[in-house]
């Protein structure tokens, strides 16, 4: 199976960059933006059949969009003056990956626990709560370590959630989406490749659809 890597650098003078980029609906706008990309018939969950995982990476000169996918996204379907985009197969890095290598990894993923029903009744808890300070580090070490992730070092930065309304199959239900997020980078040692490779096909964590999950790694020397 092919992986693709996109970078897609937008033009914020464009109104629908700056519609996707900015504002407190990002998550479910961008997520909208990007599966246009991709075939419309696929089925009740195109975004896993086309493995689409993405984030918004701020740089010096603004933010850009990292999306990986299992198909090629058709970038003449962004809008005119949209912005810059590139994409490179990834399977020569996936390729490349092996036990004892040392490498850089990044995630911005969403830490939560589940309480149990129980737990939930008593204190009122929603189904889910999102972890952060120690809980949050000691979420992403044990995600590291499924992934096949020896971590040696690594650093926690929160960010804002992910959030936005969704209009799901129902007419005139809309749904909140709201993720919290942490970004994770660090360095570690390759214990198991392919699992490596798994998690970074799949994505960790949830809210996948609405940039949160995407794994990246580079060779340490290549940083």
């Amino acid at each position: 199976m092919s992986i693709w890597l996109t970078r897609i650098v937008p033009d914020l003078r464009s109104r629908d960059a700056r519609r996707d980029l900015t504002g407190t609906a990002t998550a479910v706008g961008l997520h909208r933006r990007l599966m246009s990309l991709f075939p419309q018939d696929a089925g009740s969950d195109p975004r896993a059949q086309f493995g689409v995982l993405f984030r918004i990476e701020d740089t010096t000169t603004g933010p850009h969009v990292l999306l990986q996918s299992s198909h090629d996204p058709d970038l003449t379907r962004l809008p005119d003056g949209y912005g810059t985009s590139l994409s490179r197969p990834l399977n020569p890095l996936l390729d490349a990956l092996e036990p004892g290598l040392t490498v850089r990894y990044r995630c911005v993923a969403s830490p939560v626990r589940k309480p149990g029903a129980t737990t939930r009744e008593i204190y009122n808890l929603p189904a889910v709560v999102p972890l952060n300070g120690a809980a949050a580090d000691e979420w992403w070490l044990r995600q590291a370590e499924t992934a096949g992730l020896k971590s040696l070092t690594h650093h926690a930065q929160p960010l804002d959630a992910a959030q936005g309304t969704r209009s799901p199959h129902t007419p005139g239900k809309e749904q909140r989406i709201r993720h919290a997020r942490t970004r994770f980078d660090g360095s570690a040692i390759i214990n198991d490749a392919d699992l490596l490779r798994q998690k970074i096909t799949e994505g960790i964590g949830r809210g996948k659809a609405y940039g949160c999950g995407l794994l990246s790694i580079a060779p340490a020397q290549a940083l």
